[in-house]
């Protein structure tokens, strides 16, 4: 089981109170002078099941999507030029306190990593400034160039006010952050990458979308991703489709935006995965386009390019177009997919091997 940070610590108080009142209960034992009473025992807060449950589900969220951050990290700062005016300076991190979550994810946030008033970072992307300025998840945001950092219900939708200017106009940021009840000083600069939104999708579905400025990998694709060069070459396909601007020229921005939010939340609504969700069908010479693009992502990025062919042939075969709401039904040509999948590989492994810069 999962490890619930947060949990651990009452225990021993909690214990103690117990053999204290079995003590207590059983009389006295010895016979002499009567001992000094004893500081009373910290009343240690009951924990809900439903709470217990809530964090559980947390921390597991919290892993996959660390997951994907570490597999992002190298396509999205290595592919900077190649995503042209999708590029953005980055922070680099993410941050969020309890009040980002909804109901008993609420007090969960506060029992599984101990949020509270304050953002803390959730996520670092490896290789970024943040990253080597040494900054790690669960650090609590103070300020930023002097400035204070809102804490709080609105803390998480006001916080773009303060950084977007200064990564705007700032080289690096000198950000103050709590770590173990102190107070550290970092330089973090900013990173230039592809201005991507990495997602994690809270459904089992075997899916992932990409809207224009975000892809979201689900639950169930996740799962299905036996390895990070696999889920490498699924990232790299959502942010060539992004690049492109596929979701734009098929106009199902809105649609698959709308499927984003839902899936993003903690309690996703699922009725809206019935049948296609309304995503049409990604045209095949779009898709092919996307892969073509996809294979030059993951080459600059260190990824193996040898393991899209087997992964897509792998993921047609496990579920095909006729699984509604799945990936192959988004993205039906995989019989076209694959024979251009075989000459972007050997297209790129031409120009490896004549040192040709690795452009499309």
């Amino acid at each position: 089981m999962t490890r619930i940070r947060g949990l651990r610590p009452a225990v021993p108080a909690l214990m103690l109170a117990l053999l204290l009142s079995a003590c207590q209960s059983s009389g006295p034992v010895l016979q002499g002078p009567v001992a000094a009473p004893a500081a009373p025992v910290a009343e240690v807060p009951a924990i809900s099941p439903r709470v217990a449950a809530a964090a559980e589900a947390l921390t597991k969220m919290a892993a996959m999507q660390d997951r994907l951050y570490k597999v992002a990290a190298p396509l999205l700062i290595n592919n900077a030029e190649l995503c042209k005016s999708q590029a953005r300076n980055l922070l680099g991190f993410t941050a969020r306190n309890r009040y980002w979550y909804p109901g008993d994810y609420n007090e969960a946030a506060h029992v599984a990593f101990d949020m509270g008033e304050r953002l803390q970072v959730t996520g670092v992307l490896a290789g970024s400034g943040a990253a080597r300025a040494g900054l790690k998840r669960g650090d609590e945001l103070i300020s930023a160039n002097g400035k204070t950092l809102p804490t709080g219900p609105n803390a998480s939708s006001s916080v773009g006010a303060i950084f977007g200017p200064l990564v705007a106009s700032h080289a690096n940021l000198a950000m103050v952050v709590e770590r173990d009840d102190k107070t550290r000083q970092l330089s973090i600069p900013v990173t230039r990458a592809c201005g991507f939104v990495i997602e994690l999708g809270n459904t089992d579905n075997i899916n992932s979308y990409a809207d224009g400025q975000r892809v979201m990998v689900t639950r169930g694709m996740l799962h299905f991703a036996q390895s990070d060069d696999e889920l490498a070459v699924l990232l790299a396909k959502g942010m060539a489709h992004n690049i492109l601007g596929h979701a734009t020229l098929t106009r199902s921005t809105g649609t698959i935006g709308s499927v984003i939010d839902n899936l993003g939340n903690v309690h996703p609504d699922t009725s809206m995965l019935i049948g296609s969700a309304g995503i049409k069908a990604m045209p095949a010479d779009l898709d092919t386009a996307a892969d073509h693009l996809s294979l030059y992502l993951l080459t600059r990025a260190g990824y193996s390019i040898d393991a899209a062919a087997p992964f897509w042939k792998r993921l047609a075969g496990s579920y095909p177009a006729t699984v509604l709401n799945s990936y192959v039904a988004n993205h039906p040509g995989t019989a076209v997919r694959l024979a251009g999948i075989d000459k972007s590989v050997a297209e790129i492994k031409s120009k490896q091997g004549s040192k040709k810069t690795m452009t499309p």
